[in-house]
């Protein structure tokens, strides 16, 4: 048996490759999307370790080429359910029970094949059924799945080395990190790879065992996702992946006896009605669940009137249109003094014009589809809304068509109401809308970003003045767990920036640092006395 101590040392951000014309890894990436579109693929579940393709067929298409089949997985049963349950629950002890380095180095070893041979065959995945291009692939499915992996098990070792600070003489205080008593449940969502990876994978690294069901769009990645898990050597059972519909999950997951807790990224209303739902239940279950979730968010832009114009443009278009504004953080309402409005305006439609949109194979297009012919109906929707209200100009796009792709041009929205449908709900999709104060409305223009969304996820402030800043930065501390001073406000960096939000947001509890390790951990104390004592009296009973 080894006795060796072992030591993770500080991790690095995975680099992030060019994919510049004539690059090795752009010829490597264009040969895994031409094998991928090659062949029709089955995408089993993975339950215990074994393959199971039972249950509904479903056809999986790129969302920018809906014509072409990809594959096909099978839509899971109540009886999947109960079987990805039981092999959780097998392989606890066993999982539990292996030396946290031993468990860190399966995902070590996953960070450096992903980095290596997995490399084109993960990018090409997120490209194809999640409609990302090349960039965006390469950020998420690489190198910030790397980062996760990397910094989670340093995150752990320094966890696992805090101890009580003092021992008294014949006494020994330890502390140690148990994997909460049961299963995890996994809830993840199609528009980062790398997040349906971390939520399954951070509290399997702690010593839990989980049961992950992805959403349906993003199934195609996922299963290279556990093809990359088994080959880095973890056990059966430890993550079991199904397909089953989500009530169908949580009527089961929510009235285990062992359910232990839930990891979510998803929708604010599906996360409160988990909540209520695991509520109900509380009386059922061995211990109190922990509920971590990031959900929705109405993420903003606010410029003062002494911002660099140009600056404030770019971070408009790259925050709202990156991943056509699929992501939580991407900025979808702006608030712009009226001073600096006619420069940043004129330089947003500058490079707006010079977007390129199509499919993803094409790496000159900027922007591609949205995920799904639901979202395009209910972007389309908040469109044609603006176009026929009195107080709003789309002085940018507004077109879409769905003919061969789900195609939604960057949308650019002024608004004289504040208040307007576009600046307060959650869109999750490539449209923004600004509104232009008076430059002496500053205060006014602060308090309205604090006070019109539910949501605290992200937002940038825009200033050169220092007092501004600063004075910005407390007015809006609570209006967003990730804050960009001169920034847009998307592009969170594990080990850099920790990602979470408040209020309608989420859990706060910031994927990517140890904050969100301990939520999968149940701490025991332990003291053990040398010396116990063998008289109960104590010294003031001599009187």
């Amino acid at each position: 048996m080894s006795n060796a101590i072992f030591n993770i040392a500080v991790p690095y951000n995975e680099p992030v490759l060019s994919y510049a014309p004539g690059s090795p890894e752009k010829k490597a990436l264009l040969a895994a999307i031409h094998k991928a579109k090659s062949k029709q693929s089955e995408l089993p579940a993975f339950i215990n370790g074994k393959r199971v393709l039972d249950g509904e067929k479903v056809s999986v298409h790129p969302p920018h080429e809906h014509a072409h089949t990809l594959g096909h997985f099978y839509r899971g049963t109540k009886e999947h359910v109960h079987q990805a349950i039981d092999a959780a629950l097998a392989a606890k002890q066993s999982w539990a029970d292996t030396p946290w380095h031993e468990r860190a180095a399966v995902f070590l070893r996953a960070a450096d094949l992903l980095a290596g041979p997995y490399r084109a065959r993960m990018n090409a995945a997120t490209m194809l059924a999640q409609s990302k291009n090349a960039y965006q692939a390469e950020i998420d499915a690489v190198a910030e799945m790397c980062d996760f992996f990397r910094f989670n098990a340093y995150f752990l070792q320094e966890i696992y080395r805090e101890q009580p600070l003092i021992s008294p003489a014949t006494i020994w205080n330890k502390l140690e990190y148990r994997p909460l008593e049961g299963f995890i449940l996994a809830i993840t969502p199609f528009n980062f790879t790398s997040i349906a990876a971390n939520l399954p994978a951070a509290p399997a690294m702690c010593g839990n065992t989980v049961v992950w069901k992805p959403a349906e769009t993003q199934i195609y990645s996922a299963v290279v996702i556990m093809e990359l898990f088994e080959e880095a050597g973890l056990p059966p059972g430890v993550i079991n992946l199904i397909y089953t519909d989500g009530p169908e999950v949580g009527d089961i997951v929510f009235k285990h006896r062992d359910f232990a807790g839930l990891h979510f990224t998803g929708s604010t209303g599906v996360f409160q009605h988990l909540w209520k739902e695991i509520g109900t239940n509380i009386d059922k279950y061995r211990s109190y669940p922990r509920v971590v979730g990031e959900t929705g968010g109405k993420d903003f832009i606010i410029a003062h009137k002494d911002s660099d114009a140009e600056q404030v443009a770019v971070a408009m278009l790259r925050g709202a249109f990156e991943f056509q504004g699929q992501k939580c953080s991407a900025a979808s309402r702006a608030y712009i003094s009226a001073g600096l409005w006619p420069a940043v305006k004129e330089r947003l439609l500058k490079d707006m014009n010079t977007l390129k949109m199509g499919s993803v194979e094409d790496f000159g297009n900027f922007v591609n589809a949205v995920i799904d012919e639901r979202s395009f109906d209910k972007i389309a929707k908040y469109i044609d809304g603006e176009k026929k209200n009195p107080d709003a100009e789309i002085i940018a796009g507004g077109g879409y068509d769905k003919s061969e792709g789900y195609f939604i041009e960057p949308t650019v929205i002024v608004t004289k109401d504040p208040h307007s449908t576009t600046m307060e709900e959650e869109i999750f999709g490539p449209v923004l809308t600004v509104y232009v104060f008076e430059d002496n409305c500053w205060e006014e223009a602060l308090h309205l970003v604090d006070t019109t969304s539910p949501y605290a996820l992200t937002g940038a402030v825009f200033a050169t003045d220092r007092n501004i800043i600063d004075h910005a930065t407390k007015a809006l501390a609570n209006s967003a767990g990730n804050f960009y001073v001169n920034d847009k406000p998307t592009g969170a960096v594990v080990g850099q920036q920790p990602f979470g939000g408040a209020r309608g947001s989420g859990t706060n509890d910031k994927a990517g640092s140890a904050l969100n390790l301990t939520r999968w951990m149940s701490p025991r104390l332990i003291k053990e006395n040398f010396n116990a004592p063998r008289d109960y009296r104590y010294p003031f009973l001599g009187e």
